[in-house]
């Protein structure tokens, strides 16, 4: 069974990035199978909405690059923790999940508002910066 929500175009943008790193980086055959599989799906939706004739080609090579740096970020501060590690290096890299996930809610942003999307995420954070 499937559920079927609406979602904005950012937010599934979002998610066919997230899919296609995993598809490159994931070795595991099962679970494989399960990433394409739900790619093609969502690729599907996004294939048929009218909004894929808008250019935003190059926002998601943007939102593909910063999810792909939060992956080596997690991948980084996960091995810090298996090692108990809880260094300078652990804190910046702690530091670098939040501004990078800033980062990517901003391009989700732009893709929804460059598709005038009817669904936009808000984010209410303090600012740090």
């Amino acid at each position: 069974m499937a559920l079927k929500v609406d979602i904005s175009f950012g937010e599934l943008l979002d998610k066919i990035t997230i899919l296609q790193i995993k598809s490159e980086r994931i070795s595991d055959a099962a679970k494989l199978q399960n990433v394409h599989h739900e790619m093609e799906l969502l690729q599907s939706i996004w294939e048929k909405s009218d909004e894929v004739k808008i250019d935003i080609k190059f926002e998601i090579y943007e939102l593909k690059s910063i999810n792909e740096k939060l992956w080596d970020i997690e991948d980084a501060i996960r091995d810090k923790e298996l090692k108990k590690e809880f260094d300078d290096k652990f804190i910046e890299l702690a530091r670098a999940v939040y501004v990078t996930n800033d980062k990517r809610a901003d391009f989700k942003r732009k893709i929804n508002v460059k598709l005038n999307s009817e669904l936009v995420e808000e984010k209410s954070y303090a600012d740090y910066q």
